[in-house]
């Protein structure tokens, strides 16, 4: 069973524990603030889902370097 699950949804679990682990530390260090622990969790299912699917990077850098080199080229 725990194979399964790991199999399908490794990362997902991985990224969701990471976030907690760093919620966790963030309550220990500092104020009760569940919000942000909340947040955390989410944003590290989030970038396990990205990792899951593989999608590439998760900032697509290359396309933010084109678009700011095309905004401020100096000689137009």
């Amino acid at each position: 069973m725990w194979r399964e699950f790991w199999a399908v949804y490794g990362k997902r679990a991985a990224g969701a524990a990471v976030g907690l682990f760093f919620g966790i530390l963030y309550l220990i260090v500092g104020f009760w603030d569940m919000l942000f622990v909340g947040l955390l969790v989410a944003i590290g299912y989030w970038i396990g889902v990205q990792k899951e699917l593989n999608n590439g990077s998760i900032f697509p850098w290359q396309r933010l370097w084109y678009s700011l080199l095309e905004r401020f080229r100096p000689f137009k």
